[in-house]
């Protein structure tokens, strides 16, 4: 039966309307701020003609507090599924200039509705925030949304990939969504974050603050923690998706992107030779070992501004996908505190859901001593990490290239912790502590009675080294599996990760194991 010309002249209506959203002026609106349209957000995500929407003619439910008559198009929110680089991705964008973008039920819905078609179709999905909060129209059916989305946020959670972008405001339960997901990637001019504003806070507690220091892009990047990557603007978002997407899977059943190709080069690379110096106090850029090691340079950080003093981050082995942990040296000496203990552990676990093999490079005095730390639960941080490798079942390879102390040393994925395969440089130290604090312990009469209590203590500390860190002696008993010059360092993972990709290991059944949150 053919459509009459009526027919198919009420749809091309009804569309225009939803497709016209807020209308121009919101649109130009937002253009003269440097912001995109939640429909060009996904138009940039997405490879050209390949997006489908779900839910073009959705409407609000709200017929009181002076809406009954109020049309919200597309209810404030675009959803749908295409194409990024051949692979299907499931998204959705909040359309601030409707109805600025607020939640009610049936926007909950169409969030709900991609969430549930991520899961079953096993692809990754991107949320756009960018919306003014709860639609308070619609009273406690607004909360009750809000708990529909983020039930299913922890539903997807290790299942397939979640990455939310915060391009706009993202206030109060809002914010959870977000914060429930794998990577965050917040806008640095247009978008805030927060559970409480500045008036808030200062009303209730009479502290004065800004929304720079408690809600902006720098601030949750440096201080809270609470995003992964900041963006310039909306397209340099779209651009850190993109490249996120190229090292993950689609979902966990599936391996990551590799590009393994059938000729594998052991060539040797006498560059790493001259990267780290053999003075353990000497300190260098972790960040250059490893775009030395990763294929051609590539290496993408995560949390680059928050804790420092350890490096996270994806790259590529011989066209194999690992995630990388490092130990800063050039940042608190390479110390574990607090923060750098929770940032490891959350990389270590997405890798491990995800089947990215992990690569451990090694220079650690130790936790970071400190009253502060002690009373803020450095104990309970410090588990996190030895949980997370402990409990990890993905290939797990772990290179020390200088000092390796104490706790910290289990900590970075010992042999002892699960690793697979510990690989030394002849710089490296493997001991319970440090030589200096060790002779301090051991020594103490020699070096009450020395001269010169300095050389003395150099002189012992040396013959500790010698004696008890050397990294042959933990070869010799099997901690470590080999010890290479650095120049072979890439061959020898390359190499390695190969003979690792068909690792299996199955653990007792249990629903989760608990880890000390």
């Amino acid at each position: 039966m053919a459509i009459s010309k009526a027919l198919a002249d009420e749809l091309e209506r009804r569309r225009a309307i939803a497709l016209e959203g807020g209308g121009a002026a919101k649109a130009e609106d937002r253009h003269a701020k440097g912001r995109m349209t939640a429909r060009e957000r996904l138009d940039e995500l997405y490879t050209k003609g390949t997006f489908q929407e779900f839910g073009l003619h959705a409407q609000h439910k709200t017929r009181h507090f002076g809406m009954e008559k109020k049309s919200i198009p597309t209810d404030g929110v675009i959803a749908g599924s295409g194409f990024i680089d051949g692979r299907p991705v499931a998204a959705f964008s909040q359309d601030f200039g409707v109805a600025g973008g607020s939640l009610g039920e049936i926007h909950a819905k169409k969030i709900c509705h991609v969430l549930d078609h991520a899961v079953k179709a096993g692809i990754p999905v991107v949320g756009f925030n960018d919306s003014g909060g709860a639609r308070i129209q619609e009273g406690v059916g607004s909360l009750s949304a809000y708990g529909q989305v983020f039930y299913r946020n922890v539903q997807l959670s290790g299942v397939v990939p979640q990455i939310s972008v915060i391009a706009g405001p993202c206030a109060g339960g809002a914010a959870y969504s977000p914060a429930l997901t794998d990577f965050l990637i917040m806008t640095r001019e247009n978008a805030q974050m927060f559970i409480c504003g500045p008036e808030v806070i200062r009303s209730v507690t009479g502290q004065v603050t800004t929304m720079d220091e408690i809600g902006s892009a720098q601030a949750h990047a440096s201080v809270s923690g609470n995003i992964h990557f900041i963006a310039e603007d909306d397209a340099h978002a779209v651009a850190i998706v993109h490249r996120l997407l190229s090292f993950l899977p689609s979902n966990n059943m599936m391996d990551p992107p590799h590009k393994i190709e059938a000729d594998l080069s052991v060539e040797e690379d006498p560059t790493l030779d001259e990267l780290v110096p053999e003075d353990p106090k000497m300190p260098f850029d972790c960040r250059v070992v490893i775009r030395q090691i990763a294929d051609g340079g590539d290496f993408m950080e995560v949390m680059e501004s928050f804790a420092a003093n350890i490096v996270i981050g994806f790259g590529r082995i011989g066209g194999i996908v690992v995630g990388f942990v490092s130990n800063q040296p050039t940042v608190k000496a390479g110390t574990l505190d607090i923060d750098a203990s929770d940032k490891a552990a959350r990389f270590v676990r997405f890798c491990n859901v995800f089947n990215i093999p992990l690569v451990t490079l090694v220079d650690v005095p130790g936790f970071l001593p400190g009253v502060n730390e002690e009373r803020r639960g450095i104990i309970r941080h410090g588990a996190k990490m030895l949980f997370a490798y402990a409990s990890a079942t993905v290939p797990k390879i772990t290179v020390i290239m200088r000092k390796a102390y104490g706790g910290a040393y289990l900590a970075m994925c010992s042999q002892d912790m699960g690793a697979d395969r510990v690989l030394a440089w002849p710089t490296a130290e493997i001991a319970v502590m440090g030589a200096e604090g060790a002779v301090n312990i051991l020594y103490r009469k020699e070096l009450k009675e020395a001269e010169d209590r300095a050389a003395k203590a150099k002189e012992l500390a040396d013959e500790y080294r010698a004696e008890f860190a050397t990294p042959y002696l933990s070869a010799g008993e099997l901690f470590v599996h080999d010890i290479i010059q650095p120049r072979q360092t890439r061959s020898s993972l390359a190499l390695t990760l190969r003979g690792l990709m068909s690792k299996r290991e199955t653990r007792p059944p249990k629903k989760h194991g608990n880890i000390p949150l």
